[in-house]
């Protein structure tokens, strides 16, 4: 390993505006990137919060018990949260204007199979599919900003947060108004716009491509990136097996698993996760390799970030419901309450870099995990549709500012060689954060009251607020940005 891989990794805050390092001549300006970007993730954000709306409708027209809809959640956020080391590993032969296109492709079709589904078996497998094309597409968009230097890397990831939190939460407004004019199947079928949004962006391809070729992703990074690039099948298949079946073990008493298929499950899960261990020790350059994940601090952003976001999408997922609850309304009523809260993400993406300015990122971290775990409670705690607003607004802030805080991290935390692979993984332990979220809310709302349910979500982000506190190492020092790379951004 050579010596700025040793040394690279220590540096664990977010570059003071200050003092950015040197620019490159020539390269693409962050806000108009994080435009294009943020136009580009819409419709996969728009996927997880307009659905959330229209799960009682979907629960009710396909008969199926309300716990179980969570999986049309889940499953997307599991297979996103997959895609992204595959996307990742693609990365090292493909621009990322290639993996956009193809993720959008999977994402259009898999929302369209979703929005014709008979069953919610079908309506599942369509999701799954829709799932992966959105993680290759998040990659695709992060390895553009995340190749920008300086101040114009957290100017573009603050406008894509920001965007993909509004539409997350403005989702829910969006899928309302769909659901009550033309049904949850339309709902379902939104993300299908990807398509044309991806023809708006082609005037882009210049920069997106010019950004990928500065991000670890050419040929001389392909042999540090696992074997010129080939994916590494075993490790990718235990990693999917273990992240599949802790999705499901949270869900299985709401969609009422039978005790055998449980056992199954949790025993594949356990087999996977010793999988996954020797895989890890036997093969340092496979699916998930070694260097990447002993970095010191890259695990401990994945699960502050993993954490946050599962309080933000187990209350997602609750929300409207409790709204239309507590109102008697219907989606479009519940929709049009969550719009300030959406809003909130719009604030929370432009203070970002106005925080990283003063404090670390372990810092700003705690204090979103923070948010998160007031928000999750304020839901669980108390009645009515106010409160229900304020706490998702709070939890709406922790996951905006977290996507931009940890992710903009990640690139200092490895060698410059590993910066696709470590965004790749950071994501994919974001993605599944997002996942466990709802199933945790789901399974438990069927052994305990739903106020409850939402109570023990908090135990994530607390725990990720811990994590932040406690894992701080070097949080004096404030490096220039690219002071520990291996190649100039």
């Amino acid at each position: 390993m050579s010596q700025h891989t040793r040394q690279g990794t220590t540096p664990q805050t977010i570059p003071p505006g200050g003092a950015p390092a040197p620019e490159r001549t020539g390269a693409p300006d962050g806000r108009r990137l994080g435009l294009t970007l943020g136009m580009l993730v819409l419709p996969m954000y728009v996927a997880l919060g307009a659905p959330s709306v229209a799960l009682p409708a979907i629960g009710r027209a396909l008969a199926v018990p309300f716990g179980a809809t969570a999986w049309i959640l889940a499953a997307w956020s599991l297979t996103s949260a997959l895609a992204m080391p595959v996307a990742g590993r693609l990365l090292v032969r493909w621009s990322p204007f290639q993996v956009l296109v193809a993720g959008v492709v999977a994402l259009a079709a898999g929302s369209a199979l979703a929005g014709a589904g008979p069953t919610l078996s079908v309506v599942i497998v369509g999701r799954l599919i829709g799932g992966a094309g959105a993680g290759a597409t998040v990659i695709a968009v992060f390895a553009a900003a995340t190749a920008l230097p300086g101040r114009q890397r957290i100017r573009a990831l603050g406008i894509v947060a920001a965007a993909s939190a509004t539409a997350s939460g403005c989702g829910t407004l969006l899928g309302g108004a769909v659901t009550a004019w033309l049904g949850w199947r339309a709902v379902l079928a939104i993300p299908a716009l990807a398509l044309p949004l991806l023809l708006a962006a082609l005037p882009s391809r210049r920069a997106l491509t010019r950004s990928g070729s500065g991000s670890g992703s050419g040929s001389g990074s392909g042999e540090r990136n696992g074997s010129t690039g080939r994916l590494d099948i075993v490790g990718a298949a235990v990693l999917s097996v273990l992240a599949g079946s802790l999705i499901t073990l949270l869900q299985a008493h709401s969609v009422g698993l039978p005790a055998p298929v449980t056992l199954v499950v949790a025993a594949a899960g356990a087999l996977a996760a010793v999988g996954l261990w020797w895989r890890v020790r036997s093969t340092p350059d496979g699916f998930v390799p070694r260097r990447v994940i002993a970095s010191r601090g890259f695990l401990a952003a994945g699960l502050i970030g993993g954490t946050v976001f599962a309080g933000y999408y187990g209350v997602l997922f609750r929300a409207p419901s409790l709204i239309e609850q507590a109102t008697g309304g219907g989606p479009l009523e519940a929709g049009v309450l969550l719009v300030p809260a959406a809003a909130c993400s719009v604030l929370a993406g432009r203070l970002v870099g106005t925080l990283t300015d003063r404090f670390t990122g372990w810092q700003v971290s705690a204090g979103l995990a923070a948010l998160t775990v007031v928000g999750v409670l304020v839901v669980a705690l108390f009645t009515g549709p106010i409160p229900i607003v304020l706490g998702m607004a709070l939890t709406v802030c922790g996951f905006a500012g977290a996507q931009a805080v940890l992710v903009s991290l990640a690139p200092d935390l490895v060698a410059a060689d590993d910066r696709d692979t470590a965004q790749s993984l950071l994501n994919f332990m974001n993605a599944l954060g997002g996942g466990i979220g709802p199933a945790a809310v789901a399974g438990l709302s069927g052994i305990v009251p739903v106020p409850v349910a939402l109570a023990a979500l908090a135990a994530l982000p607390l725990a990720g607020l811990v994590l932040s506190l406690t894992r701080r190492p070097t949080a004096g020092r404030r490096p220039a940005p690219d002071a520990m790379r291996g190649s100039p951004r």
